[in-house]
């Protein structure tokens, strides 16, 4: 009988492990129907709130303040006496981008630029990765509006909200106010478009309709449009297939 080699087994061990390693991490765990308790996120206490400095959209009257949290970091670094442990850590949560503002963000605080009053975009636990404001519709309606991409669900139920958890659309008005979820629950958001001429957010979402968990070509992309004037910021469907 012939022996595997060291290499051999060294090399089926790799492969191995990266294979684990590649196996993409569901965005969707589906709990057993007959259980009826609320999963929560629980506080991570090594986790540490901090805002950035304000930002002010151009053309507005408000300050965005960022609110995000830095975990302090362990490492280690060499000296001229041996190895010492050394904390890293990071004190920006946010970047600015002129009219986009991005980042892995707990919450938003909106100032007026002639008040001291501050107020929380949401009293929700959720992570906030883009915030993008629409100047060309204000230039055109005069109507200030930010769109954001949110994760607000802990959809693969690991008890942290991530990029691996299904992200969603949402819009408010500039001083976030009449804060709204576009974008259907337990859908992933693909990407979305605006279409100044009809004053218009058009958007794409998935649906895992065979609930295997991951979002693939099995699956039905939704596509959905909104008013940008109206009041309600109603959703609206079509089928452009």
């Amino acid at each position: 009988m012939k022996k595997s080699t060291p290499i051999f087994i060294a090399l089926a061990s790799i492969l191995l492990l990266s294979c684990k390693e590649n196996k993409e991490t569901p965005k969707v765990t589906y709990e057993n129907t007959t259980k009826t308790e609320i999963k929560t996120v629980p506080i991570d206490s090594s986790q540490i709130a901090i805002a950035d400095l304000p930002i002010q959209m151009e053309g507005t009257s408000y300050l965005i303040h960022p609110i995000g949290d830095f975990r302090v970091y362990e490492g280690r670094s060499k000296s001229t006496y041996g190895t010492s442990n050394t904390d890293k850590v990071s004190f920006s949560v946010s970047n600015y981008n002129r009219f986009e503002l991005t980042g892995f963000l707990q919450n938003l605080k909106f100032q007026h630029i002639d008040s001291t009053e501050i107020r929380f975009l949401t009293d929700k636990k959720v992570m906030i990765s883009n915030v993008s404001y629409l100047n060309t519709i204000f230039e055109k309606s005069k109507r200030q509006l930010l769109v954001y991409s949110i994760i607000d669900m802990d959809t693969n139920r690991d008890k942290n909200l991530d990029a691996n958890d299904i992200k969603s659309l949402y819009i408010s008005a500039i001083d976030g106010t009449n804060f709204t979820k576009l974008s259907a629950t337990m859908q992933e958001l693909i990407d979305w478009n605006l279409v100044e001429s009809k004053n218009r957010l058009y958007f794409r979402t998935i649906e895992d309709t065979n609930q295997n968990g991951q979002f693939d070509k099995n699956d039905r992309i939704n596509y959905h449009f909104v008013d940008l004037l109206s009041t309600d910021f109603k959703t609206e469907s079509y089928n452009p297939i």
